[in-house]
């Protein structure tokens, strides 16, 4: 199974980071890690090297963690919005690999 929390900033609804974990393990599913791995990649390099937002990044097999500075979340904004949208449909289709957390996160 994989999960995926996607954090807001304290206190308001705007999205600042995400953190995904584990693989799907099912043989077939192998889909699924590949379209949430992609979108993760795609949003954190997206966030880092295109907007040139600070962020705290963490990545290792079957593990990512994007936490935008406090400043970088006005701009990272849509991105962050785009992944989260995306997941929650892969989440939709695929209910038994992709579990969807939402957390405030202290800046």
């Amino acid at each position: 199974m994989i999960t995926a929390e996607l954090y807001f900033a304290q206190g308001s609804d705007d999205p600042a980071g995400f953190r995904v974990s584990g693989h799907t393990g099912t043989s077939g599913q192998s889909v699924v890690c590949a379209a949430v791995s992609s979108a993760c990649y795609m949003a954190a390099n997206t966030i880092t090297e295109i907007l040139g937002v600070d962020a705290d990044v963490s990545v290792c097999d079957g593990y990512m963690s994007v936490i935008v500075d406090g400043d970088g979340i006005p701009k990272s904004k849509a991105i962050l919005e785009g992944l989260r949208l995306h997941l929650e449909q892969l989440a939709d289709q695929y209910p038994k690999q992709i579990k969807l957390n939402f957390l405030e996160v202290h800046q």
